[in-house]
């Protein structure tokens, strides 16, 4: 379903030209609660809720992984994980390399974006598009880094996945030089941006904007920390922090003043790049989408959110760690304003935006995606199962599984037991109730459909590990409850403390020459 608000339609006037360019803004470890224009009421992002104001807000987007390797490779390529192979974050350990003590044996993933494949980069390419990248790569190391997948220009995008220096310089990043000591990671990243965007405002271009942000070591200026420590304490949290769901602690609440600054920095570096197309007069014949891949770390690395009402977050397997903001701006297209409530997910965005872009689809590559085409001109597409599959251990928490959404209901099948899990997305946003018992034929007809899809890309099934210790692991997950949550408690708390100093110079943010 198609909604429109009525005061923004009049500034539907505009049609894109024949070739009209594209700016891609990916961010990392993002959750689509952590948007003001999404709910959250501690996080201020009018920069980014401007790209979903002025465009189409998807409210059931969707990254193809809770993790980010897989899904920027589907957003490249088209294809779900289970087909293109990268189905874990690159340079997880997988088989008897992990040494967890868990069940299962995660299994083993391609390394890098397949060659074979023709990247989006790469047919945007063919289609007269100068093509530039920045920021976040982790789909390959030498041999397989932007530019070796049809980017020009690459500015920062290499094998690691978080930023090597951290979030000031020195970058230390081996694809982009540093800049004065103390600079911004994500405000050089939109700078470096805006700068080929209004040298190339009179061809048409493809800007892949891709920030290090919001992916740990979670660090910001001690003026915006300050800001969102007064912020916090207005409205100060009641209660414990953080609830063990299942395997670890999960935040609760929405309070971290270290994070909501970087949301700050980097929605400001979403200012940039939107005020360099205003600036270069191609604003109105510019796509521009807004997405992240996956969603917001509640639990594991460095718990600095709170997706509620989503269960769970980051690397889980509920929809904290796959629902995503999902918004694109296509002038003349999609009303201002408008939502649609239709399920869509990462494998979409290639064949839309050749659609856009006045090309022909690569059905034979794209073959997850459909255009979304239609439902921006306020029309609709086939109804179809989405799905997910991760053979693998979350750092924050995830089981091994495999996901099937159809219309409302989703099955999760856990691949330690075998167990399934049945939701109604429709009554039951939060996924507290498990259905699976009641709905015994919904969940064998949908458990099929999902065998069948496993079947047909060739999905790596993992197998039990004969190492796994049921006592040994008694003993971790009463070790989580009695040492690791009143840890995090206390650490989390003390962010608050007027007296949090992290190091002398704020890791490094306050020796800035700017």
């Amino acid at each position: 379903m198609f909604r429109a608000l009525p005061f923004l339609l009049f500034a539907w006037t505009h049609t894109l030209a024949a070739t009209p360019n594209i700016l891609f803004i990916l961010a990392d470890d993002l959750g689509v609660r952590d948007l003001s224009i999404e709910g959250s009421t501690y996080h201020e992002t009018p920069h980014i809720d401007r790209i979903a104001r002025e465009g189409a807000r998807f409210t059931h987007g969707y990254a193809t992984c809770q993790v980010c390797s897989p899904s920027r490779a589907s957003i490249m390529t088209g294809k779900y994980p289970a087909r293109h192979g990268i189905t874990d974050w690159i340079g997880a350990a997988t088989g008897k390399n992990w040494n967890r003590n868990n069940r299962i044996l995660p299994s083993e993933y391609t390394l890098h974006l397949p060659h074979e494949d023709t990247s989006l980069a790469e047919a945007l390419k063919e289609g007269g598009y100068r093509t530039f990248f920045a920021g976040k790569w982790h789909l390959g190391g030498e041999g397989s880094f932007p530019d070796d997948h049809g980017f020009d220009l690459n500015i920062g995008g290499h094998h690691r996945g978080s930023p090597p220096g951290g979030f000031f310089s020195p970058f230390r990043n081996p694809k982009m030089k540093d800049g004065p000591k103390g600079q911004s990671l994500p405000l050089r990243l939109a700078n470096d941006t805006a700068t080929f965007i209004k040298g190339k405002a009179d061809s048409p271009f493809f800007a892949f904007l891709s920030f290090y942000s919001v992916h740990g070591p979670i660090q910001t200026t001690p003026d915006l920390w300050e800001k969102y420590r007064k912020k916090a304490a207005k409205s100060p949290h009641q209660g414990d922090r953080f609830l063990i769901d299942r395997t670890l602690p999960v935040r609760q609440v929405q309070d971290c003043p270290i994070y909501a600054g970087m949301m700050e920095t980097m929605d400001d570096a979403v200012g940039i790049v939107l005020k360099a197309l205003d600036d270069a007069g191609v604003a109105d014949n510019t796509i521009v989408i807004f997405t992240s891949d996956n969603g917001g770390v509640s639990s594991g690395d460095a718990f600095a959110t709170c997706n509620l009402p989503y269960r769970g977050g980051k690397g889980r397997q509920w929809e904290g760690g796959i629902r995503e903001p999902y918004y694109i701006k296509a002038p003349g297209v999609a009303r201002p304003g408008t939502t649609c409530e239709t399920p869509v997910t990462g494998t979409d965005f290639y064949p839309t935006l050749l659609e856009l872009a006045g090309l022909d689809p690569i059905p034979t590559q794209h073959v997850d995606g459909v255009s979304l085409v239609p439902l921006l001109k306020g029309e609709k597409i086939p109804s179809r199962d989405l799905f997910w599959h991760y053979p693998h251990y979350g750092n924050q928490g995830g089981e091994p599984s495999a996901i099937i959404r159809r219309g409302d209901w989703k099955l999760i099948h856990y691949y330690e037991d075998g167990r399934n899990e049945f939701y109604n997305l429709a009554r039951d946003t939060g996924e507290q109730n498990d259905l699976a018992a009641g709905e015994e034929p919904r969940v064998r007809e949908l458990h099929a459909a999902l065998n069948a899809w496993l079947g047909t890309t060739g999905a790596r099934i993992p197998k039990k590990d004969a190492r796994f210790d049921s006592a040994r692991r008694k003993q971790q997950d009463a070790a989580i409850k009695s040492q690791r949550l009143p840890r995090l408690e206390k650490q989390h708390a003390n962010f608050l403390d007027p007296a949090f100093r992290p190091n002398p110079t704020w890791w490094g943010s306050k020796v800035t020459r700017d």
